[in-house]
């Protein structure tokens, strides 16, 4: 009987941490087990996590080691003056306008934290799973991220073990929408650009969220790369009903101000003062950290008697409000790398069947998957008139109880599709 392969994964997120971020390490860990392999998880204790969900249960027989970690997260919030339930992260969502301690600490956090906030993490951590693994070893370590401090410690375990790694990304490094925005110097580029280059050599394979970040990864030197889809977890959903007794227009995440839906929401003023039973109807719903700037425009269009923010929720619930959903809402990033980003719940709301109203380019790999499941129509973030008419059209639909006709081709974003994909990757590291 062959002896059972043993991975080490490496993830800064893990359980009680709530959110999307939690979820491909999770399935990782969940469906590799199934697949026959012997999992170790290391992760951060007591880590800063953005939300909590303890809804979330750890895969039985997982065994997980917890390094301790220190981040910069509390003294920033004492030194910007926020409240304890304000963002950490202004560079993604403002929950206020930005300060100039707020652009200070951006500033810090790009120039200083290099490769990211956790980076006091790695050297204790390399040392702990070096020791270890001298005592346990394992035949590969994956590690993901971002943080890409996690991926600097898989790649300093995998030199001192001298253990094959695969590195995966959920999000690019220096091609990531964000990077930009941490107003990084030019001997700070060159740090990063640096550390990536030594995590792409290190690296006996390479993982990536979508087939367009994998084309980028290999233009600026990586080798090896393939593209692993997030997915939708199938146990999640199939014992959800859908109560659809209001027009709900939904979004649930983060909705940053690099998405914000202006003419979207113009729109649906507009059919309110054009339609008094739509207004009626309407309810905008948005499940998750909104920015202070959509809020914003939303009370000046008096829409807020007709919107409710939930605010952080765990998963069930979020999908839940999915499923109730007559329009689910997919604004994509406005930034240069937005062909390849995928959003974790475009799987989920895939699933739901439910019509999705994508907001952004048209060529773009969200675009193409929508397009080929017939699970709904991307617009241009100005298309006024063809988001109205999206909108008439489903509102319709609704009044006269049709429900929409169900995605097709959907079956192929189940996660342990994915999860086959990267087990026979990761025996072909092995051998």
């Amino acid at each position: 009987m062959a002896k059972q392969k043993r991975v080490l994964l490496i993830s800064y997120y893990w359980p009680p941490c709530g959110g999307v971020a939690i979820f491909r390490p999770l399935m990782m860990a969940k469906h590799l087990q199934r697949l026959g392999w012997d999992v170790t998880v290391y992760t951060a204790k007591d880590a800063f996590y953005p939300s909590l969900d303890y809804g979330t249960e750890i895969p039985d027989g997982v065994q997980v080691i917890e390094g301790k970690i220190w981040e910069p997260y509390k003294l920033f919030k004492r030194f910007a003056g926020r409240k304890k339930e304000d963002s950490a992260n202004p560079v993604y969502v403002r929950d206020r306008k930005f300060s100039w301690k707020d652009r200070l600490s951006i500033w810090i956090r790009g120039n200083l934290f290099i490769p990211d906030a956790r980076k006091y993490w790695i050297a204790p951590s390399v040392k702990r799973l070096t020791t270890h693994l001298e005592k346990r070893p394992v035949d590969v370590i994956i590690s993901t991220g971002p943080p890409h401090s996690s991926n600097m410690i898989g790649l300093g375990v995998s030199k001192a073990t001298q253990t094959p790694l695969l590195v995966d990304f959920q999000d690019p490094w220096t091609q990531v929408d964000y990077y930009q925005m941490l107003k990084i110097s030019k001997w700070a580029d060159r740090k990063h650009r640096a550390m990536e280059q030594k995590l792409f050599e290190g690296a006996s394979a390479i993982t990536i969220a979508s087939p367009s970040w994998a084309k980028d990864l290999e233009q600026i030197g990586a080798k090896h790369v393939i593209p692993l889809l997030l997915g939708y977890e199938e146990s999640e959903l199939s014992g959800l009903d859908s109560h659809r007794d209001m027009f709900r227009i939904v979004h649930a995440g983060i909705l940053g101000y690099d998405r914000a839906p202006s003419t979207l929401l113009k729109v649906i003023a507009e059919i309110c003062q054009e339609n008094p039973v739509f207004k009626n109807h309407l309810e905008l719903l948005f499940a998750g950290v909104v920015d202070v700037g959509v809020k914003e425009e939303i009370s000046k269009l008096e829409l807020d008697p007709h919107t409710t923010y939930t605010g952080n929720v765990e998963k069930h619930e979020a999908l839940q409000y999915n499923m109730d959903a007559s329009i689910l809402l997919l604004p994509l990033n406005k930034a240069d790398n937005v062909r390849g980003r995928i959003p974790g719940k475009l799987y989920e709301n895939l699933r739901t069947g439910n019509p999705i109203l994508c907001l952004g380019p048209k060529k773009t790999d969200v675009s193409e998957i929508i397009e080929h499941c017939n699970a709904g129509q991307t617009f241009d973030y100005k298309d006024h008139q063809g988001i109205k008419a999206f909108i008439l059209k489903r509102y319709q639909d609704w009044r006269r109880g049709e429900n929409p006709e169900p995605a097709t081709n959907v079956m192929q974003y189940d996660v342990s599709c994915q999860m086959e994909k990267l087990s026979e990757l990761l025996h072909n590291i092995c051998s």
